[in-house]
């Protein structure tokens, strides 16, 4: 059974700039798992979906660009869901340096 993980991330960008960032920032994450892993993303308006699939496990979420927020919304499988302590600190983290003002 997975295990839902929600993460909602401020921003001051506007919901154009924070999709643009974080478009850019899934390309950099697909990078990093390299060709071993499926990853895949569909936006739908202001809506991302998304899947990734590496080390057996899959995990499927989606993300929602708001004007002031991100929400993340992801199922973490089997023992992922048991870390998702740490996910949603490094993801909130992750989040905020790709959201932030420069």
């Amino acid at each position: 059974m997975s295990k839902p993980l929600t993460v909602t991330i401020p921003h001051s960008l506007g919901p154009a700039e924070a999709r643009r960032r974080l478009d850019e920032g899934f390309a950099r994450i697909a990078a990093q798992f390299g060709q071993n892993a499926k990853l895949a993303k569909d936006w739908n308006g202001d809506r991302m979906g998304f899947s990734v699939s590496a080390l057996g496990q899959t995990i499927i979420g989606h993300l929602d660009v708001l004007a002031d927020s991100v929400r993340l919304e992801v199922a973490l499988p089997g023992v992922l869901g048991l870390m998702a302590g740490k996910i949603r600190g490094k993801v909130e983290t992750q989040g905020r340096l790709l959201l932030e003002k420069k």
